[in-house]
């Protein structure tokens, strides 16, 4: 029995749509604490508590069912997904704890192969395997809860972003849409391999070269897709102002997106941006992807307009795909632009 056939979806397309999370999560009554400079009152990627004057944890958690068929692949991207959090926040990972939902019918050996892929992907980012916990579920699901450090007049924030900065995204966009088509068997090897390297690239690369480079906001772009994940960026002060022919993307991608290879995921995402955006300047397909969810995505940066260049051809050092892709404007009728 294959590892895919036990799901309905994958990858961070499974994720609840941003509208309907928010309303959920407006709801909770919870304890204030001075302490807390990052929890549900902000859009940020993870949780950041002080615990000193020089020191704060930075806590997140985050795991999916399966989007590949290889498990070791799929403990890699899941394991590279739920560390992308404490690199979008400036952070350094310390350790983490295994989350799993396995089928009992399925062979361990099976959930021996996700575990080894995260625990590889784990020692590539330096960080401790602690623990964890697991049940018995219908589908697989496989990621981690990750604890990080950082000093808490370094976090960076995903709505700090100023008037002018220069935006820089560091992975090509398309996963979503490549996947969908793998799932449906339309997807050649190569191309499917290109989205899996960089679905399993930790974005570990591009945040160690931000110093010494003026970088006010970062969030990393995953299953609400590059539309909102930049509308959270913005904030109620500004709107980002995106190039559609800057953006990278993956190969396939585009033609998945003419051919209608659209996810449920991504119409959620379009749904909830609609009077939030403007993409009425983009073919249909590529207004697709600009919605499209993608799994461990890159991380989109605002940084100071005269460090941009030298910062993005660091990142491209590792990050090939990295590029400029629009500007932090003052606030027009939208959050987001992209023409």
């Amino acid at each position: 029995m294959s590892l895919l056939s036990n799901c309905t979806s994958g990858g961070c397309g499974a994720k609840i749509g941003p509208g309907e999370l928010s309303e959920l999560l407006a709801k909770l009554r919870v304890k204030s604490d001075p302490a807390l400079l990052a929890g549900f009152d902000s859009r940020d990627d993870a949780a950041v508590y002080r615990i000193g004057d020089d020191r704060a944890l930075v806590s997140t958690v985050d795991f999916f069912s399966p989007m590949v068929e290889d498990p070791f692949l799929f403990g890699k991207i899941a394991a590279a997904n739920a560390l992308s959090d404490i690199y979008a926040m400036g952070a350094k990972p310390l350790y983490a704890l295994n989350l799993v939902c396995f089928p009992q019918k399925l062979d361990k050996t099976i959930l021996g192969d996700i575990l080894a892929g995260g625990a590889e992907k784990a020692l590539e980012a330096e960080t401790v395997i602690a623990g964890g916990h697991s049940i018995y579920d219908h589908e697989p699901k496989y990621g981690l809860a990750v604890t990080g450090i950082v000093d808490p007049r370094r976090v960076i924030r995903n709505t700090a972003c100023r008037e002018g900065d220069a935006l820089i995204l560091t992975k090509a966009l398309g996963v979503g849409l490549v996947m969908a088509g793998f799932r449906a068997g339309e997807a050649a090897a190569g191309i499917v391999r290109a989205a899996t390297d960089s679905m399993e690239r930790l974005n570990r690369y591009a945040a160690e070269k931000f110093p010494p480079f003026a970088v006010h906001a970062c969030t990393d772009v995953t299953g609400f897709g590059l539309a909102v994940h930049a509308a959270e960026m913005a904030g109620d002060g500004f709107t980002l102002v995106i190039d559609g022919g800057s953006l990278p993307l993956l190969e396939g991608a585009r033609g998945f997106a003419e051919n209608f290879y659209a996810t449920a995921a991504g119409q959620r995402n379009r749904n909830f941006m609609a009077g939030r955006a403007d993409v009425s300047g983009l073919d249909p397909a590529l207004g697709e992807i600009v919605f499209d969810p993608q799994t461990s995505g890159g991380l989109l940066i605002a940084a100071a307009t005269e460090d941009a260049q030298a910062l993005c051809d660091a990142i491209k050092q590792d990050d090939p795909a990295a590029a400029i892709i629009g500007e932090v404007c003052r606030r027009e009728q939208f959050a987001v632009i992209i023409v």
